[in-house]
């Protein structure tokens, strides 16, 4: 277990908004921070700004007519938005989309060899890393000469994530890796995760909408509603919240409690408060 205060930061994301179109408020005031060699999860309903706080770290708005308008994102002290999204992948800074992206037309070893085209230490390391990622996604290395186009959802999600560790990452960006997966794939896709973590020492930051699987792995989460922090707090503290029990994991003092019960205002009444 990470101990916050002996652990560096290497991001922090300090009162943040965004605008969309020059009109589109999306996140209101967002502040989190990462530290060095940890599993950050932030949580939340779709809409609820997951995705834009990944691609604001990433400076990855423009292409959407996005922009942040308030506050400042730092990585290793150094202000994001000062920075090209290229300059932030020679940081370390790698963004695994919502999605899995994956170059449909190129095979499966290709894809991931187009994780290190920015890396200049040589082909014999390339392959060194390439063998690394197989030995954690076994199912890859079987599948290395498939076109990615033609993989599996769960395949693709393991393509997108070795591209990226190829690339020799300090922070991996990981936006709902457990979307469209079956349950069984989703343990095992957040068990490669917390391996990585662990043995390659990767930081991540991970978006996701499944809170009771994310809360089991990651060490400190955030919990977003409608573009602000509604609550934040070490993941075995937010397992046990009441109101992250009855609204995020669907249990309550009662017993198991359908989100669809709940009225919204309901909720937004009772995080804001």
């Amino acid at each position: 277990m990470l101990d916050a205060g002996k652990t560096e930061t290497l991001l922090e994301v300090n009162n943040i908004e965004v605008i969309y179109n020059h009109v589109i408020l999306v996140l209101k005031g967002v502040s989190l921070s990462v530290p060095k060699g940890g599993i950050t999860a932030l949580l939340g309903g779709n809409g609820a700004g997951k995705t834009t706080t990944l691609k604001a770290i990433s400076n990855l708005l423009k292409s959407e007519r996005g922009e942040v308008t308030k506050g400042s994102i730092l990585y290793r002290g150094a202000r994001v938005q000062d920075m090209s999204p290229a300059d932030l992948v020679r940081m370390g800074v790698i963004q695994v989309m919502e999605g899995r992206h994956c170059f449909g037309h190129l095979t499966v070893e290709d894809n991931l060899l187009t994780g290190a085209y920015t890396r200049k230490d040589g082909s014999a390391a390339i392959a060194r890393d390439l063998e690394m990622v197989y030995a954690y996604f076994p199912r890859l290395k079987e599948r290395r000469r498939s076109q990615a186009g033609y993989t599996s959802g769960g395949e693709q999600q393991m393509v997108a994530i070795g591209r990226a560790l190829m690339s020799r990452p300090e922070m991996i960006l990981l936006d709902e890796p457990s979307m469209g997966l079956a349950p069984q794939l989703v343990e095992q896709i957040f068990e490669i995760v917390k391996a990585v973590n662990e043995k390659e020492g990767v930081t991540f930051l991970l978006a996701e909408q499944n809170t009771n699987v994310a809360l089991r792995f990651a060490h400190y989460g955030y919990i977003l509603e409608s573009g602000r922090v509604v609550m934040d707090g070490p993941a075995t503290g937010l397992r046990e919240n009441p109101d992250v029990k009855e609204f995020y994991l669907g249990m309550s003092d009662e017993g198991r409690k359908s989100f669809r019960d709940v009225r919204s205002y309901r909720r937004r009444k009772r995080w804001l408060a």
